[in-house]
C-alpha cells in the first residue's frame, strides 16, 4: 500500500524517543503498510553559538526556568513547512484546547500536520503567533515535555484510519462515540469464564435479549459518568 492517509512530522529535542510506544501493535503495523508517515525534525540541529548548544535562554521579564528561542525553534518549522508543504503545525502544551475525540477526528482531516514537542518553560510566544499555531493539551498536568503527549494524540489519530482496525465496528462501540451512548462513557466489559473468582458475568449479558442488553449498557454508561467524570454527564443532560 503506497497511498499515505496520514502524515505526523514532529520538531522535538529527543527524536530518539520515537517512535516509542508507536513503533508496537495497531501503530507500528500500520506504519509498516504505509497507512501513515512518521518524520522527525531534530531541533537541535538549529541550535546557535559557536558550539551549537544554545537552544534556550531566560525569560524575560524574569520567572524561573528557560525558554526555547524564537530563532531556533523558526528555523526548524520553517524546514518541517518546506519538507511537508503542510501549515497545519500543532504545539503541545498544557494551555491548550483539551484534546477530545471530536479534535482527533478533525486532526485525521487534515492528513498531513507538523507537531512541535516543547520543553522546560516552553516556547516565545512570538512562534506561536508567527507560524499561527494551534496549541493542543491532553488534559490538565505538567509533563516534562511534549513527546508523550505527542505520541497518545498520534496513536488516537491513526487508529481511526482506514485498514489500521480490521473491526471497524469497534470505533462505533467505544466511550465518546458510540451511537447507544453518545457522549457517555463506556459500559463494563466482560468475556470468559462466566464465573470468575465469584462473581458471575452480569445475567442480562447472557440473556439474548438484544434490546434489555442495550438498555442495561447505556444505564449503566449513565451511572459510570455520572459518578466519573461530572463534566460529560452535564453535557449529556444539556
Amino acid at each position: 500500500m503506497t497511498n499515505i492517509l496520514f502524515k505526523a512530522t514532529i520538531l522535538t529535542l529527543f527524536p530518539e524517543m520515537f517512535p516509542g510506544p508507536l513503533g508496537y501493535s495497531l501503530a507500528k503495523r500500520a506504519l509498516d503498510n504505509n497507512i501513515w508517515q512518521l518524520d522527525l525534525i531534530n531541533i537541535r540541529d538549529y541550535a546557535l553559538g559557536a558550539k551549537g548548544h544554545l537552544i534556550d535562554d531566560k525569560a524575560y521579564g524574569g520567572g524561573s526556568g528557560m525558554v526555547l528561542r524564537a530563532d531556533v525553534i523558526g528555523p526548524a518549522i520553517e524546514k518541517a513547512i518546506e519538507q511537508t508543504g503542510s501549515k497545519n503545525i500543532i504545539y503541545m502544551s498544557p494551555r491548550g484546547k483539551t484534546l477530545d475525540q471530536t479534535l482527533v477526528k478533525k486532526l485525521v482531516e487534515k492528513q498531513n500536520i507538523i507537531i512541535l514537542c516543547g520543553r522546560f518553560e516552553g516556547i516565545d510566544e512570538r512562534v506561536i503567533e508567527e507560524y499561527n499555531i494551534e496549541e493542543i493539551s491532553v488534559g490538565d498536568y505538567i509533563l516534562s515535555g511534549g513527546e508523550i503527549a505527542c505520541m497518545s494524540m498520534i496513536d488516537a489519530c491513526v487508529r481511526l484510519l482506514p485498514g489500521v482496525i480490521e473491526n471497524t465496528n469497534t470505533l462505533t462501540e467505544e466511550s465518546f462515540v458510540s451511537d447507544n451512548i453518545a457522549g457517555l462513557l463506556e459500559y463494563p466489559l466482560y468475556t470468559r469464564p462466566e464465573n470468575w473468582k465469584e462473581r458471575t458475568v452480569p445475567p442480562v449479558l447472557t440473556s439474548g435479549n438484544h434490546e434489555k442488553i442495550a438498555e442495561w449498557k447505556k444505564e449503566q454508561s449513565k451511572a459510570i459518568t455520572k459518578e466519573r467524570r461530572p463534566d460529560l454527564w452535564q453535557k449529556y443532560k444539556e
